[in-house]
């Protein structure tokens, strides 16, 4: 019989997690991928999507539950969007991490691989974010079996909009760009980022100020971030949606909120604001007013102090950055004498730990921002022989460009997810640094990427490493080395 969307698969047995972190299960021999379940989970599941060659589900009943299986410490879990394995004791998550990198070499850059080191798990699986975003909405998410009987119905009936309006600040709802998750408290980042969350909302219903709409693109309050630094400093930026007199929401009712936050919490270190009139929430191409207080908080780490901003790229989990960096430096395996490149630099912080132990650093970054910053951290930590360029990398990574600089004994690669550019590993191979460090926290395209590498290189060393505890998110770091 014909499989159908809506229908119930009884009594699945869940395998083992997918790449995305979901739930992965083989039924008829085909894939089925079903978010927030367990290895070992026996469910009922309702199908939402039937693909060639998957299928997508949800949880309907849960007639089994997996041994692995923990109860979460966050109220707001399986509706919030993050932290999404709460359920799974944090040791078997980073079992399946590790397996998730080890799947992701071998099988989808089909590359030859040493022993894989063990994982290095984070210190703090709470509260170690130093970096979040909140966003504001004026329809904030009710589950449904929460809703009041007559809008169950019109929702079963399909009306578009069955859902009450009230204004909230917090997470986006899971696969829902449209819906915030009105936060009570998270666990992900250290006071006092609840108590300003919960200030500025507290506030603004106060004052009568409104919420953002992301679909008819109306609203005042649109983003909160919050910086901390591990020693107890915090920056905020608040994001506004105009800067034009919209029911008495104009820069006089801007100034009055910040004022308040600032009479309010003496710990904040620093305050901006932005102005966000676009379709979509980047920030990298917003100015950014320096309102009250520092301009950057300050960040040490290893003897080497760094300058973060509010549009600063910054590794979020600062303790395991420290091990990060760390780990990148030992595998560089500097003896004093290389010219070493860091593509990739953001403010610089890799740049500078390796600066103390090779002959000079030359570091590239696409975001201009980023480049002062990391100046900015290389004069404050006296490292003169650390050179920065913005611009692309790879219009910058000229062979005139390198004949300046000279050419690089190592290369250290952090890209974003997406990857390194294909012009810019064809650049590589031209140079043939005899050893390359590439730190990737999507094991999937550095896979890509080391396959494109491989004629030339050989993989030395693979180090997964868990900036994420919770998520299915993972870094890895693989040494390779040319063949000569």
């Amino acid at each position: 019989m014909k499989k159908r969307k809506h229908e119930i698969w009884e009594s699945v047995r869940m395998e083992s997690f997918a790449a995305e972190g979901n739930g992965l299960a083989h039924v008829d021999g085909k894939v089925l991928f079903v978010p927030m379940a367990v290895p070992g989970d026996v469910a009922d599941i309702k199908i939402l999507r039937i693909k060639k060659s998957y299928t997508e589900g949800v949880v309907h009943r849960l007639v089994e539950p997996s041994p692995l299986r923990v109860a979460p410490f966050c109220s707001h879990f399986g509706m919030c969007g993050g932290c999404s394995w709460q359920h799974v004791p944090y040791e078997k998550q980073l079992g399946f991490k590790q397996q998730q990198v080890f799947d992701q070499l071998s099988r989808i850059g089909k590359l030859e691989l040493p022993t894989l080191q063990p994982i290095l798990g984070s210190e703090n699986t709470q509260g170690y974010r130093n970096k979040l975003e909140f966003t504001f909405s004026d329809k904030g998410w009710i589950p449904f079996e929460e809703l009041p009987v007559a809008q169950q119905t019109a929702l079963q009936a399909g009306d578009a909009e069955p859902f009450p309006r009230f204004p909230a600040l917090g997470f986006h709802v899971r696969k829902r760009f449209d819906r915030i998750l009105d936060l009570e408290t998270c666990h992900l980042q250290p006071e006092p980022s609840n108590e300003i969350r919960h200030a500025v909302k507290q506030y603004a219903l106060e004052k009568g100020l409104s919420f953002f709409d992301v679909r008819r693109q109306t609203g005042f309050l649109r983003t909160l971030m919050v910086r901390t630094t591990s020693c107890g400093k915090t920056m905020v930026v608040v994001i506004f949606a105009h800067d034009n007199p919209e029911n008495g929401e104009d820069a006089s009712a801007r100034e009055a909120l910040l004022d308040h936050l600032q009479a309010t919490f003496p710990q904040i270190h620093s305050l901006y604001y932005m102005l966000n009139p676009k379709k979509n929430d980047s920030l990298s191409d917003l100015e950014a007013f320096h309102y009250a207080g520092s301009p950057y908080l300050t960040e040490t780490m290893d003897g080497l102090e760094f300058r973060i901003g509010p549009k600063s790229f910054y590794q979020t989990n600062t303790l395991q950055a420290a091990r990060l960096y760390s780990k990148v430096l030992e595998l560089a395996a500097l003896q004093g004498h290389e010219t070493v490149y860091d593509l990739y630099t953001g403010t610089g912080t890799i740049a500078l730990y390796l600066a103390r132990h090779c002959k000079q650093v030359t570091g590239i970054e696409y975001i201009p921002e980023a480049i002062e910053d990391a100046q900015a951290n290389a004069q404050a930590n006296g490292a003169d022989n650390v050179a920065f360029f913005a611009g692309d990398i790879k219009d910058v990574l000229t062979p005139e460009f390198v004949e300046r600089q000279g050419k690089p004994h190592v290369v250290v690669l952090d890209p974003p997810r997406a990857g390194v550019h294909p012009d810019i590993l064809n650049v590589l191979l031209e140079m043939a640094p005899q050893r390359m460090v590439y730190v990737s926290c999507n094991p999937s395209t550095q896979a890509r990427d080391l396959a494109l590498l491989q004629p030339l290189y050989t993989i030395q060393h693979v180090q997964p490493l868990d900036m994420f505890p919770h998520t299915h998110h993972i870094e890895n770091i693989v040494v390779i080395e040319r063949n000569d």
